[in-house]
């Protein structure tokens, strides 16, 4: 039986000890868990192995596999990310807006902990680390469930990263993993406030839905992207082929791959059919609003094209599709990302810069790009070393979530026998 209330328990401990920690300690027990996956590599694999057949026989599409398949290389990754985010400045005990009052007591904030995150997700086997490591980094407890299709490749990481904690000497409870994959589980953790102070939903609308409804403790949602490019008449049409592909097809199942593409009326009959024949190269199937699809069907580009459905423009693809729409300026395209975007990532192909400042200005996603792919919104990209989510809503962190979004603030006063009058 899981016991979440001795999981929450053990992980408040955990917290404690963890919150006081040097950078160097913290560093140490970082650099060991790289090792620890560089050791267990093949075991790792193995664990990851199980759960892509077991995934392939409950008939998973390919974008779910691609979410969760672990390859040499991504664990090579993984651990090069572990060392990267162990190099990085550590936020916890940096002061700042330090000022003496005019009765003469200096106040400053310091960055604290915010003590353990809850963290639901789905087939990323690679969210076990980067969550992991970000909240070790920043003297975080972190209670982790991932989904039932990665539980095997989960497991294994998580034993591989209580592995280095033990070997250097700090709780292993500090990460741990809610191994049974009963859905009941979910929502026991969702009022575990008492232990748990911030949760984070990886996942799809559902999943938030529920979190957003039925949570006890504040909750980080971010994730989906409805991602949107907009290609403006001024816009340098060779390197936007290349910049819609790298968003299109590097990675179509993740949440910064492009899913709506818009273009300038003016230079929708000499672009539409470059980009299209430049997609088929990899198979993307194309849902076009009428007037795109009129355009497409009156050129030669060897790309499969179909009307675009009611639907069509509110779809988190994760496939190669794409939506396309023509769009008479900015400003309508402006308006469709305002009806349709889910504030993840936008980005806008230009050489005109008061259509580029207008762009950015206007949309308030976490991250709006001028002539660069959707596919930078992520912390790695970023110079965070990694993320535990890219957040879509305002309050407290927007974007990517690295280490210092992993962090509060507490007041100090440093007085000298300071009366209130």
């Amino acid at each position: 039986m899981t016991d979440l209330i001795a999981m929450g328990k053990a992980a408040r401990q955990a917290s404690r000890q963890l919150a006081t920690l040097t950078t160097a300690r913290k560093n140490e027990a970082l650099q060991a868990i790289a090792t620890e996956l560089e050791t267990q590599a093949e075991v790792i694999l193995a664990a990851n192995r199980e759960d892509l057949e077991n995934g392939r026989s409950q008939g998973l599409s390919d974008a779910l596999l691609d979410r969760l398949l672990l390859t040499e290389e991504r664990l090579s990754g993984l651990a090069a990310d572990t060392r990267r985010i162990a190099s990085l400045p550590d936020p916890v005990g940096e002061e700042f807006d330090s000022r003496t009052l005019p009765n003469g007591m200096r106040i400053c904030r310091r960055r604290i902990p915010i003590g353990v995150l809850g963290v639901i997700y789905e087939a990323r086997p690679n969210v076990t680390i980067d969550i992991a490591t970000l909240c070790l980094k920043t003297g975080n407890a972190a209670i982790l469930r991932g989904g039932r299709e990665t539980l095997c490749s989960n497991l294994a990481l998580v034993r591989v990263i209580q592995t280095a904690l033990a070997k250097t000497e700090l709780p292993e409870t500090a990460v741990q993993y809610i191994d049974n994959p009963d859905r009941t589980l979910v929502k026991q953790l969702l009022r575990l406030d008492q232990y748990v102070d911030m949760l984070i939903p990886r996942g799809g609308a559902a999943l938030h839905r529920l979190c957003r409804e039925e949570s006890s403790i504040p909750v980080i949602t971010g994730g989906i992207g409805i991602c949107h490019i907009f290609v403006d008449e001024s816009a340098d049409l060779d390197r936007a082929l290349d910049i819609i592909e790298n968003a299109k097809v590097q990675r179509p199942s993740v949440c910064n791959a492009l899913d709506t593409l818009l273009v300038h009326r003016h230079i929708a009959a000499e672009f539409l059919p470059r980009i299209a024949a430049r997609l088929a190269t990899h198979n993307v199937e194309l849902r076009a609003t009428e007037e795109a699809y009129t355009t497409l069907q009156n050129s030669q580009h060897g790309a499969r094209v179909v009307l675009a459905g009611p639907d069509d423009f509110d779809q988190e693809w994760l496939s190669l599709v794409l939506g396309i729409k023509i769009v008479a300026n900015v400003e309508e395209a402006i308006a469709h990302i305002q009806a349709h975007s889910t504030e993840h990532t936008e980005s806008i192909l230009t050489n005109d810069w008061h259509n580029a400042t207008r762009f950015v200005d206007a949309l308030t996603s976490s991250a709006v790009f001028v002539n660069a792919s959707t596919r930078f919104n992520d912390g790695g990209q970023f110079g965070l070393g990694a993320e535990v989510a890219v957040s879509t809503q305002k309050l407290h962190a927007r974007g990517p979530m690295g280490l210092t979004e992993l962090t509060t603030y507490k007041w100090i006063g440093y007085g000298d026998g300071h009366i209130r009058s």
